[in-house]
């Protein structure tokens, strides 16, 4: 459930008035560690810290930077979360690619979508191509088009023999 500013304001302001953290964030259903990041937010920000963020692109340097501060400096999550403007979900997703397959995959550039087409698709149609290229094609086409008639007559025939032995007649379709 997202919270509007004015929402996460009062839970500040409970925050400053010294109500125990825990107990904010049981009557409110939310998380402490959510609280204190937003509380920090708002140390670091101002009421501006309270809005809703616009999703920052991290380069995969920067992303790099931040995950070995963490993992060989030993900068706390909340610090990192609040210096670096970056959404606890997406730090954890990086730090757990990066634990297994290392630094380098933040370099890599994955495919997103649609994956693309089988290799073994029928390839596009291409500029008028010569009488060899024409006779080698029909060719190709000829010769699956042999192999898959064979594949249904031994089909049938394997069928048929399955038929004689529980003693039924093949039918004639």
């Amino acid at each position: 459930m997202k919270h509007s500013a004015k929402e996460k304001l009062k839970l500040i302001y409970c925050i400053l008035s010294g109500e125990p953290l825990k107990r904010i964030a049981k009557e409110a259903g939310l998380g402490q560690a959510y609280l204190s990041v937003l509380y920090d937010r708002y140390k670091k920000y101002g009421n501006k810290g309270l809005e809703r963020k616009v999703n920052r692109y991290h380069s995969p340097k920067e992303k790099e930077f931040i995950i070995r501060l963490h993992e060989e400096k030993g900068v706390s999550l909340r610090q990192i979360y609040t210096d670096y403007d970056i959404s606890p979900s997406v730090f954890k997703r990086l730090l757990i690619k990066v634990r297994t397959y290392g630094y380098q995959s933040l370099y890599e550039h994955r495919m997103r979508g649609r994956p693309p087409k089988d290799t073994m698709a029928r390839p596009k149609k291409k500029e008028p191509q010569t009488e060899l290229e024409k006779l080698q094609a029909e060719n190709l086409r000829l010769k699956a088009e042999n192999a898959l008639l064979k594949k249904v007559k031994a089909l049938v025939e394997e069928q048929e023999a399955r038929a004689r032995l529980n003693g039924q007649k093949p039918s004639m379709n």
